[in-house]
C-alpha cells in the first residue's frame, strides 16, 4: 500500500512541475493570452445581440440563462480547446512531448501536465464570467449548482481529450486553426451555446443533441435554471462521458508523440 502511495505521490510532482513549466510557457505568449482570456469575453458581448429574445422567453427562458452557458462555452472552446491543441502540437513538433516519453513521467502524466495550465484558465475565467454575468444580467444564484459544476468538469476534461485528438491530425502549429475550426464552427452552431435547443425544431434538436459540447450545455443551462430532469440530466451526463471515452481511446491508440513528416 505504502508503494502506491509512494508512486502517486511521484506522480502528483512530476505533474505539477511539468504543469509549472507550461504555465510559465503560456504567461509568455501574448497571443495565448489573448486567445484564452480576452476573445472569449468579447465574443460573448457581441453574440449576446444574436439571442432571439422573443422566442427564449417564450421557451420560459431569460437573456441571462441563454448568454451565461454560451459564454462559458466559449471559454472551453479557446481557453481550453484551441489553446491546449496549440500546446500539444507546439510541443511534438518541438520534439519535448518525445524526449519527456523517454524519462520517468507517463503517457497520461504528459497530456496531463500539459492540459494543467488550460484547464485552470479556463475555470476561473468561466467562474469570473458567471459570476460577473449574473449580476449583469440579473439572473441571480443558480438553482443546481451540482449540475454547473458538473457541467465544467465535463467540459473542461471533454475540450482537452478532444484537443488532443485533434492535434493528431494536425501537421504544424500553422494548421492548428483551420483543423480545429470545425468543431468549433459546430459547436457555436449546434450545440445551443447561444440559441437553446429549447426554441429549435425537434428533429433537428434530436441531431444536435448527440454533438460533443451539447451535454455540457444542457448541464450548466440546467445548473442556471434548475429545470433539467433526471432523464435529461442522465442523458447528457452519458453522451459527455461516452465522447470522453472515446476520445481517450483515440488518443491512447493514435496519438503521435514525434513530429508528422
Amino acid at each position: 500500500m505504502s508503494a502506491v502511495a509512494e508512486e502517486r505521490g511521484a506522480s502528483m510532482r512530476r505533474m505539477r512541475a511539468l504543469g509549472r513549466a507550461e504555465m510559465t510557457l503560456l504567461a509568455r505568449s501574448r497571443a495565448a493570452l489573448f486567445v484564452a482570456l480576452a476573445l472569449p469575453v468579447a465574443l460573448t458581448v457581441s453574440l449576446q445581440r444574436m439571442v432571439p429574445t422573443d422566442r427564449v422567453e417564450d421557451a420560459g427562458l431569460s437573456v441571462g440563462t441563454a448568454v451565461l452557458p454560451g459564454s462559458v462555452g466559449l471559454v472551453l472552446l479557446f481557453a481550453v480547446y484551441t489553446n491546449l491543441m496549440g500546446v500539444y502540437v507546439a510541443r511534438r513538433e518541438e520534439l519535448v512531448l518525445k524526449r519527456l516519453r523517454t524519462g520517468q513521467a507517463r503517457e497520461p502524466e504528459i497530456l496531463g501536465a500539459a492540459a494543467l495550465p488550460a484547464a485552470a484558465v479556463g475555470l476561473a475565467q468561466a467562474v469570473v464570467l458567471m459570476a460577473g454575468g449574473a449580476v449583469a444580467l440579473d439572473v441571480g444564484a443558480p438553482e443546481r449548482p451540482d449540475l454547473l459544476v458538473a457541467g465544467l468538469v465535463l467540459g473542461v476534461a471533454l475540450m482537452a481529450v478532444l484537443a488532443a485528438v485533434t492535434a493528431m491530425v494536425t501537421r504544424t502549429t500553422e494548421l492548428a486553426q483551420l483543423t480545429g475550426m470545425p468543431l468549433m464552427l459546430v459547436s457555436l452552431v449546434g450545440s445551443g451555446m447561444f440559441i437553446p435547443l429549447e426554441i429549435a425544431p425537434d428533429q433537428v434538436a434530436a441531431v444536435c443533441r448527440a454533438l460533443p459540447l451539447t451535454p455540457v450545455m444542457d448541464l450548466l443551462r440546467g445548473g442556471w435554471t434548475g429545470r433539467l430532469g433526471v432523464a435529461e440530466t442522465l442523458r447528457a451526463l452519458v453522451t459527455a462521458l461516452s465522447w470522453i471515452a472515446l476520445g481517450v481511446f483515440a488518443v491512447r491508440r493514435w496519438f503521435r508523440w514525434e513530429p508528422r513528416r
